[in-house]
């Protein structure tokens, strides 16, 4: 496939058609697009963690959505991205074991899955499909 752009974890890539971005094996990391269809660019991060707030410093903002959103979305809109017109897609958020305590800390997939819905309604980014 050519143009093809490949994001690995905790990472994100941007890029303009006829480009594609790709991550493999979300699990319960998610992937969340960026997409500005006039302009036709776009962004993909794949990031582990909802918070990096708890976390000790990360040269790898990516891993988290509160470091690695702000990111990627500023390198859309370099590429002539318009905030008004993204809109965004999220895949993964899965809950990868089974565990006797399912207490909220435990179910990261879940929380990485709701921080990026929160993320998205804070920025006015209209999330127009999910899996």
């Amino acid at each position: 496939m050519p143009n093809l752009i490949k994001v690995g974890m905790a990472d994100y890539k941007v890029g303009a058609a006829p480009a594609t971005l790709i991550s493999y094996g979300l699990g319960s990391c998610i992937g969340l697009s960026l997409y500005d269809p006039k302009e036709k660019v776009g962004g993909l991060l794949h990031y582990m963690l909802p918070d990096s707030k708890q976390a000790r410093p990360s040269d790898t903002p990516a891993k988290f959505i509160d470091t690695g959103f702000p990111l990627m979305l500023a390198d859309v809109l370099k590429l002539g991205g318009v905030k008004s017109r993204l809109v965004a897609k999220i895949a993964g958020g899965a809950q990868m074991f089974a565990f006797s305590n399912s207490t909220s800390v435990m179910r990261v997939g879940e929380r990485n899955a709701q921080a990026a819905k929160d993320l998205l309604a804070a920025h006015g980014i209209r999330l127009i499909a999910e899996d």
